[in-house]
């Protein structure tokens, strides 16, 4: 037997929960409303190296283009945020502790997905997506009553603020659509006046180029020192944004165990020693692999830099034989740091 509307939403919610999800919404498949925001965000060369954005720009401005015949959008949260975390994990974003989310996350939109497709009968086809396909997701989920797009360009929910990760189900099926949800940010302009790098251009309005989490995730190659200085204690990602938001104080906290960090995060000395073999079997099956090696090890030596502390110094010259050269000019340069702050 078949479910159809409403009934077959509220069981597609239900199942939803069930996987784990904390939250779930359902909205249309329709092409997202800020798709000639997002034109025009890439046309201002705001998302810098990103160039997979604008390779796939088509199919984000329309998911009938993912799944031929979807007229539903089934959003779902899980929250990532905890409050006892290992205090070592400090300079990586909370949502890079633990297993690598995309492994947490699709193997349950999938069976999601699976649920609609026997609920709703034969002819129902469905496709999941995290953040690797070509989907606005956000935008999608905020469609379909999922929270609102704060200022600082992340999804937000009453109960659940903002530390939280976006799935969607592209389904054929019809579904019965939740209300949006209005803009609650209000006035408050906490999250662009706390961002250390200045990235926001505007409210709603993000250049991932002068973005801590850009520089030290997607960014291949030399930071400069104006950046590197403000990329402050950061090694992977930033939370500045979200720490600051009125709407997290209060925020529910990850259910979710493989979200939990395992071990200890290294001490930043130890990472500039770690070869190839040693960083990929350290942080297989983590985010943290997003940076590569090169890229992990040239933010531990700007953040060394930024310490200014001398017992770093062998660790930072032994780094300057590195065979990537990222790496040696970011160990350069956290020496200056620290020996001009010394004769200083």
């Amino acid at each position: 037997m078949t479910l159809v509307g409403l009934a077959l939403a509220g069981a597609v919610k239900a199942r939803a929960r069930e996987l784990g999800f904390d939250r779930v919404a359902v909205g249309p498949a329709e092409p997202p409303e800020h798709g000639p925001a997002f034109e025009r965000w890439l046309a201002a060369g705001h998302a810098g190296t990103m160039d997979y954005l604008a390779h796939g720009r088509q199919d984000r401005l329309d998911p009938d283009r993912l799944l031929p015949g979807c007229r539903s959008v089934v959003a779902v949260a899980l929250v990532y945020a905890r409050d006892d975390d290992d205090p070592s994990w400090a300079p990586v974003a909370r949502y890079a502790r633990g297993r690598d989310y995309h492994d947490v996350m699709r193997p349950r939109l999938v069976e999601l997905g699976e649920y609609i497709a026997r609920a709703g009968g034969a002819d129902v086809r469905c496709r999941a997506a995290v953040d690797t396909s070509a989907v606005l997701e956000r935008d999608l989920a905020a469609r379909a009553g999922l929270g609102w797009i704060g200022k600082n360009t992340n999804l937000l929910d009453g109960a659940l603020g903002s530390w939280f990760f976006i799935g969607v189900v592209l389904t054929t099926a019809e579904l019965e659509w939740d209300a949006r949800e209005p803009d609650r940010c209000g006035t408050c302009t906490a999250c662009l006046d706390a961002c250390p790098t200045q990235a926001f251009v505007g409210p709603y309005a993000l250049d991932a180029r002068r973005c801590i989490a850009y520089l030290t995730i997607e960014h291949r190659g030399d930071i400069s020192e104006a950046d590197g200085e403000a990329i402050g204690e950061w090694v992977f990602g930033c939370d500045v944004c979200q720490e600051v938001c009125p709407w997290n104080r209060k925020a529910a906290r990850a259910r979710e165990p493989a979200l939990a960090p395992g071990s200890p995060f290294p001490p930043l000395e130890a990472l500039l020693d770690l070869d190839g073999d040693a960083f990929r079997a350290r942080f297989r099956g983590s985010a943290l692999t997003r940076t590569k090696r090169a890229g992990l090890l040239r933010n531990a030596a700007l953040v060394l830099g930024n310490r200014r502390d001398w017992h770093a110094v062998p660790a930072l010259r032994r780094a300057l034989c590195d065979a990537d050269l990222e790496v040696r000019r970011a160990a350069q340069w956290a020496l200056d740091r620290i020996e001009g702050a010394d004769a200083g």
